[in-house]
């Protein structure tokens, strides 16, 4: 006789299957140290950089790849572009964990047309904290404000800077790589061709209360979203965490990283670094805090509302808030510190303040790719538009009924349910189906 399972067996297991992260990679094991490596994006595609032009693999905008760097040499990539679209091509380096690496140490990324003329630099370094950590370079064509006009071949070229500090034990070790390539289409109408010239530049009050316990993710994909309030994890020296923050087109992002007292003598230069990224990984500001054992914040120079005549100005800490969208907040603590002050953990105090009236964005001539890179996605808005401060951000309530950690708790229980719904009804199905087969066999009289 076939047999099927009990409901009230199956509910356990069902429960057991939901508690897995969805749509993620599995979590790479931690080092001695408690570190856990940089997760690069699920499903990324493997590319090799190729030494010349002739050779390069062809990337595809809205796709991930992972790939490495030489210490010796460039990687060349092939990008193929349409005349009216500005492509974007942020490139993570990620170094091994135990290289040694002085300030400048880095990458450069630059983008060419066929002809071997560049249309843009860019470069990322470790600094002050003489510390290992994923360092992200955005090269660029722009449509209509480059020597890089039309239809046509274009590469991107990534090179290690090495001032001779890296790899002095281990020469032939290779840095890997995460490229993340996107276009942007033209807008419909033509606006203002001069960045805003009036915004409120001064520093706002730290937000005050308890922080809520929030630990980040380990990479660009796997950044763990945030909304305005008070934050707290505990990092280990050489340690790398990633959020992200849902900023729409009108507002303006602010955030300090604080990093707790503790026992030791001495000083690190850049022991807590704290970066920001807009939505295609393109580097807006960096705060980096010398440390002596007392408490002490990184403040970010206060950031522009996002507008997209921002690209218009001159300084990288406006014309890179360019989008809306999650923007990145990368926090590091300095391997350094263990020699001084320990192995940890230490604690860090992450405030995150969101201001300003959101608006419609441009309206596009065509479609981005991937589609959703300029735009708040559904999970997005309850973060952007729920965020609490203070005391209400510990509790995940406010006085409207409930903060962004009680929605955010919200949205994945209604998921989580969704999902044991659909699995109770296709038990439900396959049973009927099951029963209706054993119908059909037994004799009539």
């Amino acid at each position: 006789m076939l047999r099927t399972a009990p409901l009230p067996a199956l509910i356990p297991a069902v429960c057991a299957l939901l508690v897995l992260p969805l749509g993620t990679a599995s979590a790479a094991a931690a080092d001695d140290t408690g570190r856990q490596p940089y997760a690069f994006a699920p499903g990324a595609r493997t590319v090799e950089g190729a030494a010349t032009p002739a050779t390069a693999e062809r990337l595809e905008p809205g796709r991930v790849y992972h790939s490495s760097l030489p210490r010796n040499g460039m990687s060349y990539y092939r990008l193929d572009l349409g005349s009216a679209d500005t492509a974007y091509v942020p490139v993570t380096a990620v170094p091994p964990t135990d290289a040694t690496v002085t300030a400048t140490d880095g990458i450069r990324v630059s983008v060419q047309n066929a002809q071997g003329t560049p249309c843009s630099f860019a470069s990322a370094g470790f600094g002050a904290g003489l510390s290992p950590r994923p360092v992200t370079a955005l090269g660029q064509r722009e449509a209509g404000r480059t020597q890089c006009q039309g239809k046509g071949t274009y590469y991107v070229v990534v090179r290690r800077l090495d001032a001779g500090g890296s790899g002095i034990a281990a020469p032939a070790q290779r840095w890997d790589l995460e490229i993340a390539p996107a276009t942007e289409p033209r807008t419909a109408r033509a606006g203002a061709t001069t960045a805003p010239r009036t915004w409120d530049s001064a520093t706002p009050e730290p937000l005050g209360g308890e922080p809520r316990e929030r630990s980040g993710g380990t990479g660009f994909a796997s950044a763990r979203p945030l909304g305005q309030g008070v934050w707290r994890t505990a990092l280990v020296p050489g340690e790398t965490r990633f959020y992200k923050v849902p900023v729409d087109w009108g507002r303006q992002l602010n955030a300090s990283a604080e990093l707790g007292a503790a026992s030791g003598h001495g000083y690190i230069g850049g022991a807590l670094n704290l970066s920001v990224y807009n939505p295609l990984r393109g580097h807006v500001e960096d705060a980096a805090l010398g440390y002596t054992g007392v408490r002490k914040p990184a403040v970010l120079t206060p950031l522009p509302p996002v507008e997209y005549a921002n690209r218009y100005a001159a300084p990288a800490g406006v014309t890179s808030v360019r989008f809306a969208g999650d923007y990145y907040l990368v926090l590091h603590l300095s391997e350094q510190l263990a020699g001084q002050f320990g192995r940890g953990p230490f604690d860090v105090t992450l405030r995150v303040r969101v201001a300003g009236r959101a608006h419609p964005g441009p309206e596009y001539a065509g479609r981005p790719v991937p589609a959703d890179a300029f735009t708040l996605t559904a999970p997005d808005q309850p973060t952007a538009l729920g965020g609490t401060t203070g005391s209400a951000a510990s509790t995940g309530t406010s006085g409207s009924g409930g903060g962004t950690g009680m929605r955010l708790v919200a949205i994945g229980g209604i998921g989580t349910g969704t999902v044991l719904l659909l699995v109770l009804a296709g038990w439900t199905v396959s049973a009927r189906r099951a029963q209706t087969r054993v119908n059909a066999q037994k004799p009539t009289a």
